[in-house]
């Protein structure tokens, strides 16, 4: 899996799957895709009322070429919302405030008023951005909502096999900003 060590490469390690985890939903899921081309590797759930893209990746000689746009665009013509998740800003890591302003260059808005903590393998917490495109305004209660279907369908699918228990608490990860 070739493409698994290409998104290993450039994502954060506490937001890479297991590759078996992946394989699976690859294989076991109609709604569950994987583009792959020699310029970008995209995976990505097509639910019937959103889009969740679970991993982008514009490869390093194509970057800024436009190819992650079209690839938005064309997921856009779907007409559905968007939903995905992104890192927030780190202050040594310029690629995290570039990936922002990318989505938002696109049309994405990050649903601020919800609250997005993960856990990593070692149980440390970490905050993750929900961004959103919808064709028609959104409440962000319909986005966590949606997220949290993504998080159950996507994220804790056999979770419980391949680490030992959910990836993401449904309870806990998603909550409304005071």
């Amino acid at each position: 899996m070739e493409w698994y060590g290409k998104l290993n490469d450039y994502f954060p390690e506490h937001e890479m799957k297991n590759p078996q985890q992946l394989k699976e939903l690859i294989e076991e899921h109609d709604y569950y895709h994987k583009e792959e081309t020699d310029d970008y590797i995209v995976l990505y759930a097509d639910f019937p009322t959103f889009l969740f893209i679970d991993y982008l990746l514009v490869t390093s000689n194509t970057r800024g070429k436009g190819f992650g746009t079209k690839i938005l665009d064309k997921m856009k013509e779907k007409g559905k919302m968007i939903l995905l998740e992104a890192e927030p800003v780190i202050p040594d890591d310029s690629d995290s405030k570039r990936r922002l302003q990318f989505y938002e260059r696109n049309g994405f808005k990050k649903a601020d008023l919800i609250r997005y903590i993960r856990r990593d393998e070692q149980d440390e917490p970490y905050s993750m951005h929900i961004l959103y495109w919808s064709p028609a305004g959104m409440p962000q209660a319909i986005v966590k909502e949606k997220m949290e279907l993504a998080c159950d369908e996507i994220h804790n699918f056999r979770a419980k096999r391949h680490y030992g228990r959910p990836l993401v608490d449904l309870d806990e990860a998603l909550e409304w900003k005071q």
